[in-house]
């Protein structure tokens, strides 16, 4: 999968893709898209729906909760062509300094043992777009979306561990990212160890409810054999 097709990346567009993006919105809609544009700030990659082609990435973009804490967001499709840089998600680091202060002495900690164990866990949604664009996105009853990506099933044990002993002093939220798709991690948390235990994993192209076993097989794919002989040891 290429980070073009990988959900919560962030794409920034071209001025054409800006343009092409925004064919199809209200009159509304386009100035804000366009005020966007401007400030040079990044959408967010999204699931593939079923109208986009080959040569088009599926992108949304969420703007700020008004006063009642709606928020507008609008599904976009623009061709790859026009996507002039991608990153992945924020890492804990570069949001800490933005957090609210009540949120900072956890998250430097959860960082350190993330860093500590060459864990990927990264932030997402509102605390994220707070940090990338300078506008208000969180409210008293905000989540910190993390995105953990395991290379391998000892990770997903250590990050799992570091998720669940955190949630417990920051309103954590997110989802683990396994190479065929993801999963939300108090999901994942709730019914891992359970045989014969089932999971909603949101794919690029679609959602499937799948047996954890058949979940965790894919990082073990990913694994040398050395390694998911050491795994089996544990």
């Amino acid at each position: 999968m290429s980070s073009l097709d990988r959900r919560h990346w962030l794409v920034w567009l071209s001025a054409a893709g800006w343009e092409q993006a925004a064919t199809d919105l209200s009159a509304e809609q386009r100035a804000l898209v366009q005020r966007w544009q401007q400030h040079d700030w990044p959408a967010i990659v999204r699931r593939r729906d079923a109208r986009s082609r080959a040569s088009e990435m599926c992108i949304g973009i969420a703007f700020p909760p008004d006063a009642n804490g709606d928020k507008l967001r609008l599904s976009l499709r623009v061709p790859r062509s026009e996507v002039r840089e991608t990153r992945a998600p924020l890492l804990i680091a570069e949001v800490i300094e933005q957090a609210p202060l009540a949120w900072r002495a956890a998250l430097e900690k959860l960082q350190t043992h993330v860093q500590a164990q060459g864990l990927d866990m990264r932030v997402y949604g509102s605390l994220a777009l707070q940090v990338l664009t300078g506008e208000t996105y969180l409210r008293p009853v905000s989540d910190i979306d993390l995105l953990f990506s395991p290379a391998d099933q000892t990770q997903l044990v250590n990050g799992m561990a570091l998720l669940e002993r955190y949630a417990q002093a920051l309103p954590l939220d997110g989802e683990v990212m396994f190479p065929d798709g993801a999963v939300a991690w108090k999901e994942w948390h709730q019914v891992a160890d359970q045989p014969g235990g089932r999971v909603l994993l949101k794919r690029q192209h679609d959602v499937a409810l799948l047996l954890v076993a058949d979940v965790v097989g894919a990082l073990t794919r990913l694994l040398p054999p050395e390694s998911i002989n050491s795994v089996e040891k544990e």
